[in-house]
């Protein structure tokens, strides 16, 4: 009895040193997944229902210095963030896509945009 217990132990300890899969989109095109591009999203999966874009901050180790522009006024980059909606249809979830720097970095299901 021992023994087997021990290796339900062990099996259930690898099953959890299992990497984790990241999410996809299923499209008519073909499965939109972590790392495409927009333009792989766009060509896979179409436009989205809804688009919404931001500057993500950008944060340093150590000391920054803000690099001044013409003007005098500091510069400080950004990470270009898109989030891509797609309403799959009734009894589906909703898919949200986030882009940082053009490229996928999640895909999320929910009951409703967010």
């Amino acid at each position: 009895m021992r023994a087997f217990v021990r290796w339900i132990a062990v099996g259930a300890l690898l099953w959890l040193a299992l990497p984790a899969h990241a999410e996809s989109l299923r499209c008519t095109k073909g499965s939109a997944t972590e790392g495409d591009s927009r333009v792989s999203v766009l060509y896979k999966c179409g436009e989205p229902a809804f688009k919404d874009s931001a500057c993500d901050d950008v944060y340093y180790s150590g000391s920054y210095q803000p690099v001044p522009d013409a003007i005098g006024r500091a510069y400080v980059p950004c990470f270009p963030v898109e989030t891509w909606i797609y309403n799959r249809g009734e009894g589906n979830l909703v898919a949200t896509v986030k882009f940082r720097s053009g490229k996928v970095t999640s895909i999320q299901y929910s009951q409703s945009p967010g």
